[in-house]
């Protein structure tokens, strides 16, 4: 009898741990990756609560360890670089977590130990989808098709493959956008995060990396779409708005001009009342976009892939059940951190002097020893008392 087949759309860190952990337990899996070929760099991520669970049972937690960003600490700074106040980094999952890695850096090590007999094919996308009850019809761009048990959804936020299935897909935008994009480090450059908030609502981050380079982050709140724009007027768009902010504001604008991994992002959360229809399931980004806003990203998608493969192997005969009991144990976590009220974003981006004031002051507040421990709750997501689903591997 042969194996049944899974194929998954998305080579990043949900699509990546699903095809692990699908082929631990006994699927043939295929891959299908719209990127030419494997997408490295990125910005950093990091792995938290129960996600660290799943790395110690792929046995890949000193391979995330070392490749570390080597970035110590998260700092507010002032105007000239000064720094004002500092975020509780204690322990494993500090605002710099025990676990930071860059996004392209996770992905590689899930490439480079997924189990043999994991096909990637690169530079294709799946243009249809038919589910005919008791298989699902795939078929890519390129004409490649198969008739699969399982299609698992693990793209990103703008998922147009889950757009071909599902029909109730919440869309909520945050009205904040990000641009990130590799930079030359300076000798400036120290191994913290450093965090600077000015401000009509603009925020100009620096973190270092592992590579000799510097990562860097502008946002600012607004309602525009600077995803929408094309990368010359995106960055001409940022110009004008950063006019005149000071700190390392005119470098990192420079040096966007020469990145070659500009990445632009309009904030939107994804929300689903059903997170699977038929023989197709989302997962990640694709399902719960929590956004850099709601943190946990990486750590819900690596847990996703781990927690979808027990729950199919719990209930072999039937996906309605399995579906259920990966929504069942996923649902809570994504929830926690999926709500971000508005008083939140008025803080973080403030928009007149006297609010930056009030958000100077409050950062002190929060970073005071009384009030660490609360901060310290706060910044934990991905975390639960629940033991994971019991996981029968029946490959080595």
């Amino acid at each position: 009898m042969s194996n049944r087949l899974a194929v998954v759309s998305g080579a990043s860190i949900a699509g990546l741990s699903a095809a692990y952990w699908l082929r631990r337990t006994g699927w043939d899996v295929v891959v299908v990756e719209r990127a030419p070929e494997f997408r490295d760099g990125g910005q950093n991520v990091d792995v938290r609560g129960v996600a660290r669970e799943v790395l110690r049972r792929m046995d890949l937690f000193d391979a995330v360890k070392a490749l570390n960003t080597t970035e110590t600490g998260t700092v507010f700074v002032d105007e000239d670089g000064e720094v004002t106040a500092e975020l509780p980094s204690d322990g494993t999952d500090g605002a710099t977590a025990e676990l930071e890695i860059l996004r392209g850096d996770f992905a590689q090590v899930l490439r480079d130990h997924l189990p043999d007999g994991v096909e990637i094919v690169f530079d294709d996308a799946i243009s249809t989808v038919d589910d005919v009850g008791g298989a699902v019809s795939v078929t890519t761009a390129a004409g490649q098709s198969w008739s699969a048990d399982l299609l698992v959804v693990a793209e990103g936020v703008r998922s147009r493959t889950r757009d071909l299935v599902f029909d109730d897909v919440e869309r909520h935008p945050l009205g904040v956008n990000m641009a990130f994009g590799t930079i030359a480090r300076t000798p400036s450059d120290d191994r913290q995060w450093r965090w600077h908030t000015t401000t009509e609502g603009r925020q100009v981050h620096l973190r270092p990396d592992n590579h000799g380079t510097t990562r860097a982050m502008l946002a600012y709140r607004d309602d525009d779409d600077l995803a929408a724009l094309d990368r010359d007027d995106a960055l001409a768009a940022l110009r004008e708005r950063y006019e005149g902010v000071g700190w390392e504001a005119p470098r990192i604008l420079d040096g966007l001009d020469d990145s070659d991994d500009v990445y632009l992002d309009s904030l939107t959360q994804i929300r689903m009342e059903s997170w699977h229809r038929g023989r197709v399931v989302v997962s990640g980004d694709a399902a719960w976009c929590v956004t850099p806003m709601g943190g946990g990203g990486a750590s819900l998608a690596l847990t996703s892939g781990y927690v979808l493969a027990a729950s199919l192997a719990e209930h072999p005969d039937d996906l309605e059940a399995a579906f259920a009991a990966y929504d069942e144990w996923m649902r809570p976590l994504v929830d926690d951190v999926q709500t971000i009220p508005k008083a939140v974003l008025g803080f973080a981006y403030p928009q007149t002097r006297l609010g930056l004031a009030l958000r100077g002051l409050a950062d002190k507040v929060m970073t005071s020893a009384p009030v660490k421990p609360l901060v310290e709750k706060m910044m934990s997501v991905a975390d639960t008392d629940r033991e994971l689903p019991a996981m029968p591997v029946t490959l080595a």
